[in-house]
């Protein structure tokens, strides 16, 4: 089966309404839900009864903790706002902080699962967990959120491994470009965080689902030309691995100046308000239309 996620759902109910507008007209079935938002159980609450998977969106890099602050003195200031650099975490085991940041991620990762998981246990919602910009691979957090998985017993099914297949890609080079140049780095570099936490983490990995994944190279815009140059083939290398397929996009647009304002990371702000959400967008939306036109 062929899951087109969105990422980022529940930070504001405009921006979350334009995500659940790609599940009504558009291809749209399954997101993953700011565990840390305040305003996650409105848009909670503006979710269709099915018809599309859910997930916690583990976030280490926007807005406020759900743990006390007073047990995060490296993840967030004194108000309690994430602060924490994805350097500081990637080198934490060359600096002599990895024990403390992992404890300290531990409790945060178990706050915001926890945060969710009674809503998705009362909709008979799997535990599916994946995270913001895809911090959860780096090797830290990762090592952190496995261990709160064994230790509370917690029912996961399923973590999202961003690892693209770069045969596939290159398979239809150049005609992917553009893309921005920074998402290969981001691309590679994941593919190698991810092989290693794979191999660490073997055995209870391979008790969950697999999905072959299509999201980072194009991050920022993966439009539907690019889905549809890509997908056939995605959908057949899946099959043929006896995978699912996980396209992920991000259509959840935030243009109301007053939810942009509240916007905690810079990068975020510049991602989230970028007309680029748009074009992901139309795009869910028209291949709606195009797998109506062939019924």
């Amino acid at each position: 089966m062929t899951e087109f996620h969105a990422d980022d759902y529940g930070l504001f109910p405009a921006q979350s309404g334009r995500i659940l507008a790609c599940h009504e007209e558009g291809v749209l079935n399954g997101t993953s839900i700011m565990p840390n938002s305040p305003r996650k159980q409105i848009c909670m609450d503006m979710l269709p009864e099915e018809g599309i998977a859910l997930a916690v969106h583990l976030n280490l890099m926007e807005g406020h903790c759900v743990a006390p602050k007073e047990k995060l003195p490296l993840l967030v200031d004194e108000n309690g706002i994430f602060c924490v650099s994805f350097a500081s975490l990637l080198f934490s085991p060359f600096t002599g902080r990895y024990r403390h940041y992992y404890e300290q991620l531990k409790i945060e990762l178990s706050a915001q699962i926890h945060t969710l998981l009674p809503a998705l246990e009362l909709r008979g919602e799997p535990l599916r967990l994946d995270g913001h910009a895809h911090w959860h691979m780096l090797p830290v957090v990762f090592d952190a959120l496995m261990a709160v998985i064994a230790e509370e017993e917690l029912p996961v099914s399923y973590i999202r491994i961003p690892r693209e297949p770069i045969g596939l890609l290159l398979r239809h080079f150049p005609a992917i470009l553009p893309f921005h140049p920074i998402n290969v780095v981001k691309s590679l570099l994941l593919y190698v965080l991810a092989g290693r936490n794979l191999r660490r983490h073997s055995a209870a990995l391979g008790r969950m689902e697999k999905k072959l994944f299509l999201g980072v190279l194009f991050s920022g815009r993966f439009d539907y030309g690019k889905i549809c140059l890509i997908l056939p083939d995605a959908e057949r290398e899946a099959a043929r691995r006896g995978w699912g397929l996980e396209i992920l996009t991000h259509p959840g647009a935030v243009y109301e100046e007053e939810d942009a304002r509240e916007l905690t990371n810079r990068d975020d702000l510049f991602f989230l308000t970028s007309p680029d959400r748009m074009a992901e967008a139309e795009g869910l939306k028209l291949l709606k239309v195009k797998e109506e036109s062939h019924v």
